[in-house]
């Protein structure tokens, strides 16, 4: 089982800048990506950024530029952290951390991002 914590969302004014952050625990060995998606409210979740184990990254069309999604790891935790600049309305959202391992993929509870304009 892989254990996903997320923080860092918040309200911030149209321009600012967030940084969240993932950090999975338990059985970790196996993650081959790790990334965040989002949901706004009445709209289906989508992919916003992900990291391979080997470190290549992927970026939704609407992020990119934007955002920046890196990892850390060491023997007990992965940790991945997604830098959000330049953030416009439009991003607001329940962003959501997710780790695939194997056929199966985990999520964290989610943390609520407000862009206000």
């Amino acid at each position: 089982q892989v254990q996903l914590v997320e923080s860092g969302g918040g309200l911030v004014q149209a321009g600012g800048s967030l940084r969240l952050s993932c950090a999975a625990s338990g059985s970790i060995f196996s993650i081959t990506v790790m990334g965040w998606y989002r949901q706004a409210s009445g709209k289906q979740r989508e992919l916003v950024a992900a990291i391979t184990r080997g470190g290549t990254t992927n970026y939704a069309d609407s992020v990119t530029g934007r955002f920046t999604i890196s990892s850390y790891k060491n023997n007990t935790k992965n940790t991945v952290y997604l830098q959000m600049n330049s953030l416009k309305p439009e991003d607001t959202a329940v962003y959501y951390c997710n780790a695939q391992k194997f056929s199966t993929n985990y999520w964290g509870q989610g943390t609520q991002v407000t862009v206000s304009s």
